[in-house]
């Protein structure tokens, strides 16, 4: 492997996964590098935070995914610099790693539009660590209600806020919902879950803006049924520890949670190379980086145009097809043959799930909601999972949460502190 040209995809989301899965035959050596050792299925991360499912079961260690390709080894670090024309990274423990290739596929963290002191009072949801926390900060808000003796201070423990009206928002909005409503139901003895404020805030005018109008329109009849409270056209201004401002008026609550707006990892930031507002890498149409034909972005981190000239969305499916677009030009450039076509994204459409039997789907022409649209985005999430395993558990833990209402993974761990709260 030594004499083989070296890939180092930096990574193990859908792009960097789909790319070394993509490169198996070929006559190179890859080293996948990522901060954590696990593969993650990010578009069920919302039902950890919401205790539906545990970590396991959305999650996979890269070593077992990999296990039977010989020619990948996975390294478990953080990359801290990037010289681009000297081939090499570094690591945070010092090690540098050199390369022929290099995949920058490092995904996405949270955007607070310039106001990161919000980071604090308002979690973001992104990593399975995110998850974990935001689960035990929403179970512990019903708890500190139950115990506070203060009519005003109870009001606040069972007030939610999520910013930001996209999928990640409607679906922990509309879950959360039915966790007030059904999972506790019985449960509390000086108070009452169902009475607990859910608001979903967009600044926009409306929410699931990439969907159609009429389907957006119908996931907001969906969660107010659901007893969400929807608020659209106003920003939030300002949060704190003891509630939100939206427009002019104060809203007090103990939980907020941010789910408005996302930045692309800092790696994409070399000397010289062009980003956009959110820093991603504007790529060339082979998603390869202006003055340096050796490295590639896939995933959340490039930015490119498709060709009616919207941009090519940061969702799982167009991460998936990136990583195995730059497979084929590094196999191409290896032959010496004419490099594929243009990356052009392939849309197959979009799901978002509001609650209990209640979601849109866009598939083009075909668009639905209600039951038959949940279904349908029960079992493509289902089908798209990595590992039979994990399909399994899923599963069983959904047919579970269907006839019972319950949710098996309301454990709260440390020691019931919020890991958001200061020290």
């Amino acid at each position: 492997m030594a004499a083989r040209p070296r890939v180092v995809i930096v990574g193990g989301g859908f792009a960097g996964l789909w790319a070394a899965r993509a490169l198996a035959s070929a006559p190179v050596e890859i080293v996948l590098v990522d901060r954590g050792n696990h593969h993650l299925f990010q578009p069920l991360l919302y039902q950890v935070a919401t205790a539906g499912l545990s970590a396991p079961d959305i999650a996979a260690p890269l070593r077992h995914i990999l296990r039977s390709q010989r020619n990948v080894e996975v390294r478990m670090a953080t990359v801290t610099a990037i010289d681009a024309a000297g081939k090499r990274i570094a690591l945070e423990d010092g090690a540098t790693l050199g390369f022929d290739f290099l995949l920058l596929a490092s995904g996405a963290t949270h955007a607070y539009f310039g106001h990161e002191q919000w980071a604090q009072h308002a979690p973001g949801l992104k990593t399975l660590d995110d998850a974990l926390d935001l689960r035990r900060k929403l179970l512990l808000a019903f708890e500190r209600a139950e115990a506070a003796s203060d009519p005003a201070e109870r009001a606040a423990w069972l007030s939610f806020a999520i910013v930001g009206g996209g999928p990640t928002g409607v679906e922990l909005a509309g879950t959360l919902a039915e966790i007030a409503r059904h999972t506790l139901k019985d449960e509390f003895r000086n108070i009452d879950p169902a009475s607990a404020r859910v608001r979903l805030v967009e600044a926009g005018p409306r929410v699931l803006a990439t969907f159609p109008q009429a389907l957006s329109e119908q996931a907001q009849r969906q969660l107010e049924k659901l007893g969400v409270e929807v608020s659209l056209g106003t920003p939030v201004s300002d949060i704190n520890a003891d509630g939100y401002t939206l427009g002019d008026a104060f809203v007090p609550a103990k939980t907020v949670v941010w789910a408005a707006g996302v930045a692309a990892s800092k790696l994409g930031a070399m000397p010289g190379v062009p980003l956009d507002r959110a820093g991603r890498v504007q790529v060339r149409p082979d998603l390869g980086v202006p003055g340096y034909p050796h490295i590639f972005v896939a995933g959340d981190l490039a930015a490119l145009a498709q060709a009616d000239g919207r941009p090519v969305p940061g969702v799982a499916p167009a991460a998936k097809q990136m990583g195995r677009y730059v497979a084929q030009v590094i196999r191409a450039r290896l032959a010496g043959q004419a490099p594929p076509p243009p990356f052009a994204y392939r849309d197959y459409g979009n799901l978002a799930t509001i609650g209990r039997m209640a979601a849109v789907v866009d598939l083009g022409r075909l668009r639905f909601s209600g039951l038959p649209a949940w279904w349908f985005w029960l079992l493509m999430h289902v089908f798209f999972l990595i590992g039979f395993r994990n399909r399994l558990v899923v599963l069983l833990n959904w047919w579970w949460a269907y006839w019972s209402y319950q949710r098996g993974a309301r454990i709260i761990l440390g020691n019931g502190r919020d890991p958001s709260a200061p020290e």
